[in-house]
Parts: structure tokens; sequence; C-alpha cells
């Protein structure tokens, strides 16, 4: 039997929802929700929808729906709090973009929504079901690249620039999770150092509300808590002391066993970058979006070589250098996007959770991206995460 759907958010990643969910052959799409009339017009062109799909400006249109069982989320971040607490009370399984919400808090209330009301909460961090994603893990869990000694990730575009949420919050996430899944363990301290060039982004109206226009609600925010020490709360976005949201954020990541993680994160680059990098004393992996042809590839040297060979199998002739062991690894040809829909639903049907996107899993991420947030509010001040 298949499962009832409505999808909120029409933009560019509620796109590509809608197309998976429509493709997938245990989804039924009953509704799609955006505030923009345009955008429902463009999807219903796009796929050419029925007239049993529900076209509407407003959540609380569908609330109701007959047949409704999971509701998809893609809207801006700063509407994920409200929209997924309205979706858990009202009984049916969510899936929702990162990050789940702008404080740990928060995002914590949701996880003990969703279990008090026995649904699934399922955040897409969908770098995670990459397959480039899963070789890298398997191949750094089985030692191929030796000890670990430090990594390193550039996110960069030109545009979309956000509006609600700074290049911190709305790129990093995807980076952290990569890391500490690859690396099986979180950082215990964070440092972040940005800039704002685009000093005409306009504040908050209020330091504790977020102000959306219909159908997406209000967000209520906590009051900001004590410094990050002992078991105390983090705080969360935005920072006000860079006078708007930076558009450039250097992130630098420490692990319990000493691995430091490096990332490059701005919406201001015209060069476009998805590449992560981890190097070790056996060799280097380098995960590359960007490049289709070459998505993974493995360099292989002892770096603690001598002689003529030196750390990544590079033998040096005259001015010239030539890099040997060099591994393009195949990966299998899959959507990451389609593999999250499809756990999600695989989730919905059997009503268990998904250990790589559950809730729980999405509130460390929220943690260190809120340490990060005040790390950015001090100056790059080094943070500590406690366990």
């Amino acid at each position: 039997m298949k499962i009832g759907i409505a999808v909120l958010g029409a933009g560019r990643w509620g796109v590509n929802l809608i197309r998976n969910f429509l493709e997938h052959p245990n989804s039924e799409v009953l509704a799609i929700v955006d505030q923009n009339p345009d955008s429902l017009a463009a999807v219903k062109k796009l796929f050419n929808l029925n007239e049993n799909v529900i076209l509407a400006g407003d959540w609380a249109q569908v609330q109701e729906l007959p047949g409704l069982e999971a509701v998809a989320i893609a809207t801006p971040a700063s509407t994920h709090y409200t929209l997924t607490a309205a979706a858990l009370n009202s009984g049916y399984h969510v899936l929702v973009e990162k990050p789940l919400a702008l404080n740990s808090d928060e995002a914590l209330e949701l996880c003990q929504l969703a279990e008090k009301q026995q649904r699934q909460l399922f955040v897409d961090h969908t770098y995670l079901f990459h397959p480039g994603v899963d070789r890298g893990q398997a191949i750094i869990q089985q030692h191929q690249l030796g000890n670990l000694r430090y990594g390193y990730a550039q996110r960069t575009h030109l545009e979309p620039v956000r509006h609600d949420v700074d290049a911190l919050w709305d790129l990093a996430v995807h980076d952290i999770a990569i890391f500490n899944t690859w690396l099986a363990q979180t950082p215990i301290q964070v440092r972040a150092m940005g800039s704002v060039f685009q000093k005409a982004t306009p504040p908050s109206p209020s330091p504790k509300v977020r102000r959306q226009s219909p159908p997406w609600g209000e967000v209520i925010r906590q009051p900001p808590p004590d410094p990050p020490q002992g078991g105390k709360s983090l705080p969360d976005f935005p920072q006000n002391s860079l006078e708007g949201l930076a558009d450039l954020v250097w992130v630098t990541l420490t692990y319990p066993d000493g691995f430091q993680a490096f990332i490059h994160l701005c919406w201001l680059n015209p060069d476009k970058q998805r590449r992560l990098t981890v190097v070790g004393s056996l060799g280097t992996l380098i995960f590359d979006e960007m490049s289709p042809e070459t998505p993974l590839i493995l360099h292989r040297g002892n770096s603690d070589a001598g002689g003529e060979e030196n750390s990544l199998g590079r033998v040096r002739a005259g001015e010239q250098t030539i890099i040997k062991n060099r591994e393009i690894l195949t990966l299998e040809p899959v959507e990451p996007l389609r593999q999250v829909c499809d756990r999600f639903l695989h989730c919905v049907q059997t009503n268990t959770p998904c250990p790589t996107s559950s809730g729980s899993q999405s509130v460390q991420l929220i943690r260190i991206l809120s340490a990060l947030s005040q790390s950015l509010e001090l100056d790059g001040q080094p943070l500590t995460i406690s366990p």
C-alpha cells in the first residue's frame, strides 16, 4: 500500500523531493504546499500533475487530508521547528531538510515529540547516502589511509544567498556530517571565523522572534543561554556581532584523537566547490562531487618514506612531479536523494528509525553548529563541546 505524502515547499530542493516521491512505487504525493502560486504552477506543469494532487498555499489546507501519513518539509530553515512540530502533533511521520532546528533545545524537543507520538523523524542529510561517502567510510575504517593526520573541505558557490541563516548554517552541516561519519567521532573543540560582505542584510525584527509570512507561521526562539560549559545548552543562530549574515566562514574542528578538519564556506565564490579530503600516513582520500567522472580518488603512498619517493608516492624527476598509485574508485550510480526518500519510506512502513538520519543524530550536529556560531560571535575563540 502506498504512503500518502504532502511536500511542503516547491523551491529548488522541494522540486527534487517531489520528483523522487512521484517516481517511487511506495509513495503517493497527495499535496504540494507553497506560498508562491508561481512555484505551484511550475511544478504542476513540470510533472504534469493530475487534478488529484492538491496544490495549496497554506499548510492548514492539507493538515487533515484523508490518507495523509507523512510530510516532507523543504522550506526555509527558520520554519523547520514550527512545521515539524505541527506535523508530528497531527500524527504524521516527517522528513525535514537540514537543519532540523536552529538550536539544540528545539531539536531535542522535536525528537522527544516524535517519540511521544510514535512517529518517525527523519532529517535529510543527503550526503550521508552518497555512494562516495559510503565507500570512503569503508576505506578509512579499514585503515587504508594509515594514521589519519588532518582533513580539509571546500564548499563554495555563487548564490543562492540565504536570508534566514548564514553560510555556516547553510553549508557546514554537510562536511561536518561526512567528517563525523568517516572518523566515527564528533568534535570536542570548534572554532569559526567569518566575514560579512553584503552589509545590507536586514536584521531579525526581534531577538526572540523571527517572523515569517503565512503559511509557515511564526518561530518563537529561546533566550540566549549561558556559554557552553558542562551540560548547558549552546546558543542558537544568528550572529549579531558581525552586523549581518556571514558570507564567508572558516571552520576548524578538533576531534578526540587530535585529528583536525578545516572547512572553507562561502556563497559569494564564483568557483563552485564541493570537495573534502582526508590525509593519512599511507594515503589521501579525495571526495569531489564536482568531478562526476572521478568523484572519489585514493592516492596511495607512505608519507614517512624517504629516498626519492615522497609522501604520496610521487617521484621527482627534475622539475616534474609524477603521481603514482592514483586510484579512481568506482561508485554505484545511484542518486543520494533517491536513497533518502527510499529509506524514509521504509522507516514509515516499519515505524523504525534510521540511525544515519535520525533526529538524535541531527541534535548533535546542531550542537556543533551552535558552538561554531558562538565562536564566530567571539571572533574565532576556540570553544569546547562537552560529550
